[in-house]
């Protein structure tokens, strides 16, 4: 097997408990993430699962330097990135890219869509190819929005148009690992299933590489190669995608794939003799 492109080894983060501490002690801390190994290969998608308050967007953050690992190290490359300095962070950030849950609290709402998809190459100080207008254009088209639109404003787009934008930005750079975090839910199912259509279409042309957060198994289910499922801040199972749906060892893992909601086919019978019967009394 190939060597992983990113890995996470150990992971703890430790969030201080508000009002704990004084003076002479210390505050007590919440363990948020405990003991969290995973590794990421190229060109995979491996989906972290999990309860609301399970750890998992907690663990994306630490694997995108968003927060600070309280131990653990995340490589990339081999290279460990958890004391990167300001410089060697910049490289980082264009390495690994972040797709937020709520498009609109992650864009700016005073910035229009060209501001928002080319301040990732302001921030790495790099020369916009074409000039900033016809590459948000190109962008636009990648995501499949209107490139006519580029001047527009967030407020003025759907959710998930604007999650598309979201999208635009994270591939503005062009990283090779894509953070998604809990990236559809806040989504209707109907848009949902189009923005993972775009996510599996950009892996497919652009070889991208998912580390893709969510508690919907049935979305899991569509775009993961490996699944690993998390509680108490802990990965309690992982394997491929088949094997976990299929063949869960985990008690853990079984409750979740239990309180997926089923179609009895005996209810769908049912139902269609009664839309039947409907039908024929008011004929």
């Amino acid at each position: 097997m190939s060597e992983p492109l990113l890995r996470a080894t150990h992971l703890v983060k430790e969030f201080p408990i508000m009002g704990t501490g004084g003076l002479l002690r210390r505050p007590e801390t919440f363990r948020a993430v405990d003991d969290v190994s995973f590794e990421l290969r190229s060109g995979e998608t491996l989906a972290l699962v999990g309860e609301s308050g399970s750890g998992k967007s907690t663990t994306a953050r630490l694997a995108a330097r968003l927060l600070d690992v309280t131990s653990g190290t995340v490589e990339l490359d081999g290279e460990d990135v958890t004391a990167l300095g300001r410089s060697e962070l910049r490289r980082f950030r264009s390495e690994v890219q972040v797709v937020f849950q709520d498009p609109f609290s992650s864009l700016n709402p005073r910035h229009t869509v060209e501001r928002i998809v080319t301040a990732p190459l302001a921030y790495q100080q790099r020369t916009i190819p074409g000039g900033a207008r016809a590459f948000t254009r190109s962008l636009m088209e990648r995501v499949g929005l209107d490139p006519d639109h580029s001047q527009k404003y967030p407020a003025q787009f759907s959710g998930g148009q604007a999650q598309r934008i979201g999208i635009a930005r994270a591939l503005a750079v062009s990283p090779r690992v894509v953070v998604c975090d809990e990236a559809v839910s806040a989504l209707d199912v109907s848009v949902q299933a189009q923005v993972i259509n775009l996510l599996r279409d950009l892996q497919r042309e652009e070889g991208l590489t998912y580390l893709f957060i969510a508690h919907d198994l049935a979305v899991v289910r569509q775009i993961a190669t490996r699944v690993a499922v998390m509680t108490q801040g802990q990965i309690v199972e992982e394997g491929d995608r088949d094997a976990v749906f299929g063949a869960p060892r985990h008690e853990y893992t079984r409750k979740l794939l239990d309180a997926v909601p089923r179609i009895r086919p005996e209810w769908e019978r049912e139902r269609r003799r009664n839309a039947a019967r409907t039908a024929e009394a008011t004929a």
